[in-house]
C-alpha cells in the first residue's frame, strides 16, 4: 500500500520549534536576572491571523521605550517588536493539494496613541518594519519575488489588569516588499494578538 502524504500537513519542524519556544522563553530567562535591565523584554504575546491565501500563529517578544510625550488628545509612546511567526497556505503547486509553510522573522518599531493617558485602556497604534520570509511566499494566486517585505500594521486595543499587565489588539497588517522587485501582490491579514507584561 502507498500512502499518499500530499493531504498532510508538515508540522513545524525541529528548528523552527526551537527557535519559538527559544523566544518564548527568553524574557523568563531576563526576567530571573536583573529585572532592571534595558535588555528584558517587558512583554511577550502569541498572535493568530488570517488572510485571503493564508493564516499565521505569531510569537514574539517586546521592548517598551522609555520616550513618550503628551499630545493634545493623549499620550503617545512605542515599542520595539521582535516577532517569529509560521505561515500556512494553499501549495503554489496546483497538482497537489498540500500545504507551504512560510518562515517569519521580523522586527518593528511601533508608535502607540493612549488617548487618556498610559495604564489600563484603549489605545491606537501602527508600525512599519522589517520582515524576512523564507522560503521565498508564494500561493496559487500570489507569488513575492523576494524573502525581504516590509510589514505595516494599524491595530485598536485594550490594556487591562490591575498594572496594565494583559494586552488584546485586532490589528490589520499588510506585507509587501514597497515595489523594490516585481511580483509585488503583496497580502493583508486581520489579527487578534495578545500579549503579557512582566
Amino acid at each position: 500500500m502507498i500512502m499518499n502524504t500530499n493531504n498532510i500537513r508538515r508540522p513545524l519542524s525541529r528548528h523552527a520549534l526551537a527557535a519559538a519556544l527559544s523566544l518564548l522563553l527568553l524574557p523568563v530567562a531576563a526576567q530571573a536576572g536583573d529585572t532592571g535591565s534595558r535588555w528584558a523584554p517587558t512583554r511577550v504575546f502569541v498572535q493568530l491571523g488570517v488572510a485571503e491565501h493564508a493564516s499565521a500563529a505569531v510569537v514574539g517578544a517586546v521592548w517598551d521605550w522609555s520616550w513618550q510625550r503628551d499630545v493634545g488628545w493623549g499620550r503617545l509612546t512605542g515599542y520595539w517588536d521582535i516577532s517569529f511567526g509560521r505561515w500556512a497556505s494553499d501549495s503554489a503547486d496546483r497538482t497537489t493539494s498540500s500545504h507551504a509553510w512560510v518562515t517569519q522573522l521580523g522586527i518593528t518599531p511601533v508608535v502607540r496613541l493612549y488617548p487618556r493617558g498610559p495604564g489600563p485602556g484603549w489605545y491606537l497604534e501602527g508600525g512599519i518594519g522589517a520582515n524576512v520570509l523564507l522560503p521565498i511566499y508564494r500561493t496559487e494566486d500570489k507569488r513575492f519575488s523576494t524573502s525581504f517585505n516590509f510589514g505595516d500594521h494599524l491595530a485598536l486595543g485594550r490594556t487591562f489588569g490591575d498594572r496594565g499587565e494583559h494586552d488584546v489588539a485586532v490589528r490589520f497588517q499588510h506585507f509587501s516588499n514597497a515595489g523594490i522587485k516585481e511580483p509585488n501582490p503583496g497580502e493583508d491579514f486581520l489579527q487578534l494578538r495578545y500579549s503579557h507584561r512582566f
